[in-house]
């Protein structure tokens, strides 16, 4: 029997990028689930930051060349990889010139969010699925960290569901603590159509607040992870009457309970782990 493909799409992780608690249960949690026996694959964002030469990212050429289009401009979309030695395990990081080669990660060096945050998740999200198809591997499981990555469950519902990479995939999103307090640009929802989906398809999404962001995850994914205890009342009140199946904060520390969830929503179980 094959082994079960669990894709992470993550917009940090230690050691490369660590700004919150996001970054540990990345690196831990993959890990854990290939000793589990799982295939891993990985995605982040290569911000600039991230410094290659220390962290030995090299290119992937048979992977970068395309091109990701946003608001009618066409964005090449590059590729890199680098290993974590300790795990056997890979991670590849998508670049891109304009929207990552930047010394600072969402906010300038006056703390101010960058004006382009809505294009630069959008370009992550639709990048990380193309990623993913040029690698010819199929993921049973697709599990998101952090708002950046927001996109992918309503993209893989949508426009990839006929796609045979991701038909059969199912989604995961773990929702932390509120992470910004601005507002994206009002065009946000606009841009993120894809081939395939109507702005309709993104209502949830559309307001472009971190609230508005998960509640529009939480509304394409199979399954959602309450990855803090700083989640909100508001938020933790949508995820009950969504009625999905929910793995609670307080499981979340040992990996046996993500090990026994990611089964239960690929066996298409309704499930409630609490």
């Amino acid at each position: 029997m094959s082994k079960s493909k669990l894709l992470f799409i993550t917009q940090e992780m230690s050691p490369f990028l660590e700004l919150s608690k996001i970054s540990e249960i990345t690196r831990q949690l993959p890990q854990a689930m290939q000793e589990k026996g799982f295939e891993i694959r990985i995605l982040m964002p290569r911000f600039g930051n991230i410094n290659e030469r220390r962290n030995r990212l090299h290119e992937v050429i048979r992977l970068s060349g395309m091109n990701i289009i946003i608001d009618d401009n066409d964005n090449p979309l590059i590729i890199k990889v680098a290993s974590i030695p300790a795990a056997r395990m890979q991670v590849y990081f998508l670049d891109n010139e304009e929207y990552f080669q930047r010394k600072y990660v969402l906010r300038d060096k006056e703390n101010k969010f960058y004006a382009d945050n809505d294009e630069r998740m959008i370009f992550f999200c639709k990048g990380a699925l193309e990623t993913v198809k040029k690698l010819g591997w199929a993921p049973d499981i697709i599990h998101c960290h952090g708002w950046l990555t927001s996109l992918v469950p309503a993209y893989v519902k949508t426009s990839y569901k006929d796609d045979p990479t991701f038909k059969n995939s199912k989604v995961i999103y773990s929702l932390y603590n509120n992470d910004f307090s601005e507002t994206l640009n009002a065009g946000f929802a606009q841009k993120a159509v894809m081939n395939g989906m109507t702005e309709k398809n993104i209502e949830t999404y559309k307001e472009g607040t971190n609230l508005a962001l998960d509640n529009g995850a939480l509304q394409y994914a199979d399954g959602i992870v309450i990855g803090s205890s700083e989640v909100g009342p508001e938020l933790l009140n949508n995820v009950k009457k969504a009625g999905k199946p929910v793995l609670d904060y307080d499981l979340t520390l040992d990996p046996e309970n993500f090990y026994n969830f990611y089964e239960e929503i690929t066996n298409d179980e309704l499930v409630h782990v609490a």
